[in-house]
């Protein structure tokens, strides 16, 4: 299971509805919104605590 960086949410990664490469991790989310608002910063969700 992986952790949506925007919302906190675990997520499967074979489910996952989108991803995002930043840095060379991938970022798993529950939902494109969250994937949207990861993309415009990523920094901003990075930084509220341990990925």
């Amino acid at each position: 299971m992986a952790i949506d960086p925007v919302c906190k949410m675990q997520v499967q990664e074979a489910k996952a509805a989108a991803t995002s490469m930043y840095k060379g991790k991938r970022y798993y989310f529950c939902a494109v919104g969250c994937k949207k608002a990861f993309d415009q910063n990523p920094e901003k969700y990075l930084a509220k605590g341990k990925n």
